[in-house]
């Protein structure tokens, strides 16, 4: 038994823990053990058994549900990355083009900044070795330039109109991962928020993002959580306080072996008043979902979009001692009318993976008709008694269908292969200076920078070069589109992910929508009300 690993008798211990019958527990921990002992002492060839353990793990966990899983040591540190909302490192965005590192920008305060590091530099050295021209991957590049708080790194830079190259020695810190993507004014009166997480620092964000937006006469909001695939559930519980009224449910949790908890909200809160929209779609889950149960429920606010991806489990992370973990899910989660929005998952994981792919082909994702709804599985709203669904995600009450007039098999090659980023880089490298000076504000950028037919022609020229030929029938289909997305990247590039999102949200359906609902007050109030 010498073999055997701690990680095994830590994962034991754990259950023995929570097992109610340690009798009939402990039987099967012998057996198990006696299996694995066996293995170790007597099997005609060497084994791993550190392998044999986990692969056990793994599959016992696939006998519960989805959403319970075995993260290795090496994936738990990237894993809580974004939860946490930080890393360590210098404190770039970059890409890669032409086996060459190109800053696309540097974070906003972080060390790069600090000792001067420009968007558009290239780095050519990392501490005395070359990396521009020698095959270096992205994950290379990480590793090179991430590590620990307080140690230093020298790059050495090559800069448009320099003729020498330049080192900077860069300490190490802490780097913010933001949750909050875009925060801007739509008109006068209509703020728009967009959160891609909820991660520890996610609550912050949106507070600093409302005051400010408060302070330009922000009256109403649209809360955008789509692609939105959740994360910390106190997280959720604290922002959904900010909309609604005191001592209202937001969410309750319980499970076999945890008892009963409801949360509440309480007097505290940036947005209790005003129109409120949040959109939703298929990949919208789990906190994303309790934001948006908790404002159906109590008629607070508009969902608008697609149905969202239907998790309502409550996962514990079970730290082992080799430093992988367990995430266990020890609850479900129940939506202030009592909804259980977890969508089943009884044919086993391979099938509950399928569910996202099955709803596209149902034709789900294009007519609201397609979407099979449970009668013994209806509720009604808290307030003005709407009809609502659990049992598989978040119906929304403006249904918006996924717009596929303009995506051609060319556009989806050009994406695939990364000919859009490439190209931006390659366009501002030339340009910037050019494009900072003619648009000093992303005001003036946004109303008068077009991407014409020349920019256009070298985009797809850029294509060629990188396989993709060009097909002119289906570029015409797409090229209001591909012409939007080129914007869309530069103003990111030039400015950041607010102006972004400001220029693909113009031509957004949804967004469109969610504009038309808060800005008429008399139809959103019909939307609140109905029966």
């Amino acid at each position: 038994m010498k073999h055997i690993k701690p990680v095994f008798f830590s994962l034991i211990l754990i259950f023995l823990f929570h097992c109610g019958n340690a009798q009939v527990f402990n039987e099967q921990i012998y057996k198990f053990s006696k299996a694995l002992g066996s293995i170790a002492s007597f099997y005609v060839d060497p084994v791993d058994e550190d392998q044999l353990v986990e692969y056990a793990i793994v599959e016992m966990l696939k006998e519960l549900d989805p959403h319970s899983v075995y993260i290795n040591k090496d994936d738990v540190k990237a894993m809580n990355e974004p939860l946490q909302g930080n890393f360590e490192g210098i404190g770039v965005q970059f890409n890669l083009l032409n086996d060459t590192i190109y800053i696309i920008s540097p974070i906003s305060g972080g060390p790069s900044e600090r000792v001067g590091i420009q968007a558009g530099d290239r780095i050519v050295r990392i501490d005395a070795e070359d990396v521009a021209g020698v095959g270096i991957t992205n994950n290379e590049v990480r590793k090179k330039l991430m590590g620990e708080k307080d140690t230093k790194v020298t790059v050495t830079i090559k800069r448009r109109n320099e003729e020498s190259l330049l080192d900077f020695t860069i300490t190490r810190d802490k780097i913010p991962i933001y949750s909050l993507d875009a925060a801007y004014m739509v008109d006068d009166e209509t703020g728009y928020i967009r959160l891609n997480r909820f991660a520890f620092t996610t609550v912050k964000e949106f507070e600093e993002a409302v005051e400010k937006l408060k302070k330009d006469n922000m009256k109403n909001l649209i809360l955008d959580l789509r692609d939105n695939g959740g994360g910390y559930l106190q997280e959720s519980i604290t922002l959904s306080d900010h909309f609604l009224d005191q001592n209202k449910l937001i969410v309750y949790t319980e499970g076999n072996n945890i008892s009963k908890m409801d949360y509440t909200s309480t007097r505290s809160g940036d947005f209790k008043d005003g129109r409120l929209v949040i959109l939703l779609n298929e990949h919208s889950a789990s906190a994303s979902e309790i934001v948006a149960g908790a404002v159906q429920d109590w008629d607070r606010g508009v969902i608008v979009g697609r149905r969202s991806f239907g998790k309502g489990l409550v996962q514990r992370p079970v730290n082992l001692p080799d430093g992988s973990m367990i995430r266990l899910t020890v609850a479900r989660y129940y939506t202030p009318t009592g909804r259980l929005i977890q969508k089943p998952y009884d044919h086993g994981t391979a099938e509950y993976a399928m569910d996202a792919s099955r709803r596209y082909l149902n034709g789900e994702y294009f007519y609201r008709d397609s979407i099979q709804l449970n009668d013994s599985l209806k509720y009604h709203t808290l307030v003005n008694k709407r009809t609502v669904y659990g049992g598989g995600g978040i119906m929304p009450d403006v249904f918006v269908p996924y717009d596929t007039t303009y995506i051609t098999d060319y556009y989806q090659r050009l994406i695939r292969r990364g000919v859009f980023n490439t190209f931006v880089l390659k366009y501002l490298d030339i340009n910037r200076e050019k494009l900072e000076s003619e648009y000093p504000s992303f005001l003036k950028y946004r109303d008068e920078f077009f991407v014409d037919d020349s920019v256009l022609s070298e985009f797809t020229g850029h294509g060629t070069e990188l396989g993709i030929a060009l097909n002119d029938k289906e570029f015409e289909i797409s090229a209001n589109l591909i012409a939007n997305q080129i914007k869309a990247l530069i103003a990111r590039d030039l400015w950041n992910m607010s102006e972004y999102f400001e220029i693909l949200n113009a031509s957004d359906d949804a967004f469109l929508k969610a504009m038309e609902i808060i800005t008429e007050h008399r139809s959103y109030q019909a939307l609140i009300q109905q029966n």
